[in-house]
């Protein structure tokens, strides 16, 4: 059985493949496309809609409870619009 992840935004369970992770380093928070970046990580789905909906509801600063860097979303949506 593969293991499951949390999207942070929608809260459905999927594979590791089917998520971005972000990763919080000792160089602060990363958006990790290969998912092997050490670090406490939280996973938000690779649909446009929990993209764009994970800084409204500040998905992240309660995955870290910690605040989260706006180049975060920005990278979200860089990684978005560029077609993965």
């Amino acid at each position: 059985m593969k293991l499951q992840r949390m999207c942070a935004v929608c809260r459905e369970l999927k594979g590791k493949e089917q998520l971005l992770r972000i990763a919080r380093t000792s160089n602060g928070f990363v958006l990790d496309t290969g998912g092997k970046c050490e670090g406490r990580g939280a996973y938000i789905c690779k649909k446009p809609e929990c993209i764009g909906k994970a800084q409204k509801v500040r998905a992240f600063e309660r995955s870290f409870s910690a605040k989260v860097d706006e180049s975060i979303y920005d990278a979200l949506e860089v990684w978005l619009e560029n077609g993965k």
